[in-house]
């Protein structure tokens, strides 16, 4: 007998969505990213080294930013690692409803590069970043980026 349909795929078994929340201090930003290193190995997410560095830089940019300049109204954040078949993607929540932009490079700055940082390690992964607001009018800031690199994209 011929089957006409198909059977809806099962998840692997290291897809899924952690999210977990750390107070907006600094002593958070190597813990944030401890914990994502962490979730990668145990869930077994088969990502090849330099997007694992790429990812964690991205972690530690993205809460930095907000222990810096959202604690006064954001005294915790969130950290969210969703994981599909193809794809990872890592967002950072606050109450803050500031929206930050990436600064251009300004070589005499030395500091505020973060999002620009984080927007080029995302772009040349062959991903996606941005910035959206919730529903309590903070805001999220996420970049996705595939697990295997992109076809003529130079890895991380």
């Amino acid at each position: 007998m011929e089957s006409r349909g198909s059977v809806p795929a099962r998840p692997l078994s290291y897809e899924g969505v952690w999210r977990f929340t750390a107070p907006a201090v600094d002593v958070s930003v190597p813990q944030a990213r401890h914990a994502v290193r962490d979730l990668l190995n145990r869930q077994g997410v088969p990502v090849q080294d330099d997007l694992v560095q790429g990812l964690l830089l991205i972690v530690s940019e993205l809460v930095t930013n907000a222990v810096r300049h959202a604690a006064l109204l954001s005294p915790e954040v969130a950290v969210e690692v969703a994981i599909g078949a193809e794809w990872i993607r890592v967002s950072v929540e606050d109450n803050h409803p500031y929206r930050p932009k990436a600064l251009e490079t300004d070589y005499a700055q030395t500091g505020g590069r973060g999002l620009l940082l984080v927007r080029e390690i995302t772009l040349e992964a062959g991903g996606s970043c941005d910035v959206e607001h919730t529903a309590s009018g903070g805001k999220i800031i996420w970049a996705a980026v595939p697990l295997r690199p992109v076809g003529g994209a130079a890895p991380l």
